[in-house]
């Protein structure tokens, strides 16, 4: 089995770049993952339909930490319509389905997570950020 403590995962969970409280935000939700107590309020800055700004809050395991960061990373400067499409990539891979490799690609280190789909305890905490997004901006 993968070990899922990649370098990626452990250098967004160490030195995470979008772990901040967000000034001027346009849009806030909060997540919970009640299974292990890992807490995020996450803030958006949505101008013309772009988010132009993802940033978050709160504590929890380094799974769900470097996997917002991550998810923060890369929603940045796109759309809401395309976000909304890389959550749905996203919750489909650590659910185990099958991504092509342009998917894939799409999710750029996200995909490092994909192992994650082995391990039914760690998903929700791989799932956090995203579905704390999904929330916010509705689903694809």
């Amino acid at each position: 089995m993968a070990n899922i403590y990649t370098a990626a995962l452990m250098e967004h969970n160490a030195h995470p770049d979008y772990k901040y409280d967000l000034e001027g935000a346009t849009d806030e939700h909060e997540g919970v993952n009640p299974s292990c107590g890992d807490e995020m309020v996450l803030k958006l800055r949505v101008e013309n339909g772009v988010i132009e700004e993802a940033a978050f809050t709160g504590h929890g395991c380094a799974v769900s930490q470097a996997s917002a960061d991550m998810m923060a990373d890369l929603v940045t400067g796109e759309t809401v319509e395309e976000a909304r499409r890389l959550c749905g990539l996203f919750m489909k891979m650590v659910k185990g389905e099958q991504l092509t490799e342009d998917e894939k690609e799409d999710l750029d280190e996200a995909t490092q997570l994909e192992s994650i789909s082995h391990m039914p305890a760690r998903v929700k905490c791989a799932e956090l950020g995203w579905r704390t997004l999904t929330e916010m901006i509705g689903e694809e």
